[in-house]
């Protein structure tokens, strides 16, 4: 795959139209990375001038500070920013909503000024400008889908049409939840609670989400987080229902319907 790193452009004199931030999931969870993939393809298929940072991209810093560690936040965040700075970053597209919260929200009070752009909306972009073009939907023509809201996305950053644009493009069946958009549910991951064990309680929050989304009657859960992704295949896991139902990022789906994968 033709995966340039801002070094090699640097080294060149040249510089990226977007950084491609790709996240530690994006980076080393086995099922995420197909993510990242497929938004490579998406972003060469359309001739997107677009580097990564490589081995020069750390963490954001996100887990630290919602553990209440501030003091690693702040470490991994200068980092971070050093590294942009140093190369003029100015405009960064992630597929990770806690990234794109982090770096869009909270870098700046530490000298981090840069556009950042959830992939979702990129896309919906590309959508919109004709770059990429669903002759009919594709393969996903009809079929019931089910967008379940990254609450980093969605009520952190009140991002809740693009999502659903990218799938209208796809001349799916949208079937929302009872529980969407500013009233959805967390998928039971998000403010590092992905990182401990469960508390007490009657039912772990996935398994409630993945019931809700399991009861729309889609055969594909769209997700457009990494941590979202884990939480609800999880829940369709251990409901016995991956051989019918099937959890997928956005950027799988477009790829899928232009036949990149």
């Amino acid at each position: 795959m033709n995966v340039p790193t801002v070094a090699d452009l640097a080294a060149k004199g040249e510089s990226p139209e977007i950084l491609f931030w790709v996240g530690c999931a994006g980076s080393y969870d086995d099922r995420y990375k197909r993510v990242t993939k497929a938004f490579v393809k998406i972003l060469n298929a359309v001739n997107i001038k677009f580097a990564v940072l490589g081995t020069e991209e750390s963490c954001t810093g996100d887990p630290a500070r919602r553990a209440g560690n501030e003091f690693l936040f702040q470490m991994q965040a200068m980092s971070n920013i050093q590294v942009l700075n140093g190369y003029g970053i100015r405009k960064i597209v992630t597929a990770c909503p806690h990234c794109f919260n982090t770096i869009k929200n909270e870098y700046a009070e530490l000298g981090g000024n840069y556009e950042v752009i959830h992939h979702s909306a990129f896309l919906q972009q590309l959508i919109n400008e004709g770059k990429i073009k669903l002759e009919g939907g594709g393969s996903f023509k009809g079929k019931k889908i089910t967008y379940h809201d990254s609450c980093f996305l969605g009520r952190a950053n009140n991002i809740y049409e693009a999502p659903r644009a990218v799938l209208e493009a796809l001349d799916a069946d949208l079937v929302e939840m009872k529980r969407c958009r500013t009233t959805g549910l967390c998928c039971g991951a998000g403010g590092a609670q992905m990182f401990k064990d469960a508390e007490k309680g009657k039912k772990e929050i996935n398994i409630e989400r993945t019931e809700e989304a399991l009861a729309t009657g889609a055969s594909t859960i769209a997700v457009a987080c990494p941590f979202c992704m884990t939480m609800m295949s999880d829940g369709v896991k251990n409901k016995e229902r991956e051989s019918d139902v099937k959890v997928k990022d956005l950027a799988e789906l477009i790829a899928e319907a232009k036949g990149l994968n």
